[in-house]
């Protein structure tokens, strides 16, 4: 007996047939996208024009830090609302119109149409701009790092530069000095050359956090022969300059860590604010498409 094959339907809401036809009109969505990519650089551009126009070389002249992060915030949010507003509503316009859809069908495709806008846009620009992104973000991390463990290897490494110009070669300097050094300080060193052997044995002593005895003695007879002054004056001396130096570099690590600080904030502060920037694109983008898929309808 001959058995006669079920026909396979695949329902919809309104015909019970499936429709040959994608619910995605890409040509639509591709071309919001395009949209949103050109009006956020346009807009991005002006910002970038007027930031530039509020700035100011003088002292106490054109708008602070603050204000003007204030307001790269709230030009990022305009631009956001703005591009994907135009962008959605366009794409809403375009799509191809459902006859055979029901209206809450046709309700969700529009917002589907308008999310779709948004991460085609939205990757395509991270993936062109994310070596960009990523070389900011990392050289932001390292300066951090840099400055929260600067403090007294910077005022060594600026010791030691103003010493001999080269910091690499400061701990080879230092024991080449050592390996020199004469019994008698009073001899034949010129007073070059007297500077720049205390200025490194100074910066070994900010590395280590303290002269050592050999070290101190030996700064002693320095001091007491180049000044003129008997070896208890040139001690007291060199224990004020030392607790000066210590105090320097450790003022200068508390700015360094207060730096490193501020940079984490700013950075942790442009992040939220650019995943809420995203947020709200993405939801001007859904709902600007179901009103312009509502006027296509129309």
């Amino acid at each position: 007996m001959q058995t006669t094959q079920p026909l396979t339907h695949y329902p919809t809401d309104a015909t019970g047939m499936e429709s040959a036809r994608s619910a995605v009109s890409w040509a639509a969505v591709i071309a919001g996208a395009v949209i949103a990519a050109s009006v956020s650089v346009m807009l991005l551009t002006g910002g970038t024009g007027l930031g530039f126009l509020s700035m100011s070389p003088w002292r106490n002249t054109g708008a602070s830090g603050s204000a003007l992060a204030i307001g790269s915030i709230v030009w990022l949010l305009i631009t956001q609302i703005i591009a994907y507003g135009v962008a959605g509503y366009i794409t809403g316009r375009l799509r191809t119109k459902w006859t055979d859809a029901a209206s809450d069908e046709i309700y969700f495709r529009d917002t589907a149409h308008g999310f779709l806008v948004w991460a085609l846009s939205a990757v395509v620009g991270l993936v062109l701009l994310g070596s960009t992104v990523t070389s900011v973000l990392s050289g932001t991390a390292r300066a951090g790092a840099t400055l929260a463990g600067a403090g007294a290897g910077a005022a060594t490494a600026a010791a030691g530069q103003a010493a001999h110009g080269d910091t690499d070669n400061l701990s080879l300097d230092y024991f080449t000095d050592a390996l020199l050094r004469p019994n008698d300080p009073s001899g034949s060193a010129s007073q070059g050359d007297v500077r720049q052997e205390t200025s490194r044995i100074l910066a070994r002593s900010l590395v280590n956090g303290q002269l050592s005895d050999a070290d101190r003695s030996y700064l002693v007879k320095i001091v007491a022969q180049r000044a003129g002054v008997d070896e208890a004056t040139a001690q007291q001396r060199l224990t004020q300059v030392e607790t000066q130096a210590k105090q320097a570099a450790q003022e200068a690590e508390q700015k360094a860590r207060e730096a490193a600080d501020q940079a984490r904030k700013a950075a942790a502060a442009f992040s939220l604010w650019a995943f809420a920037s995203l947020l709200i694109g993405a939801f001007v983008a859904s709902f600007t498409a179901t009103l312009g898929g509502r006027a296509r309808d129309r």
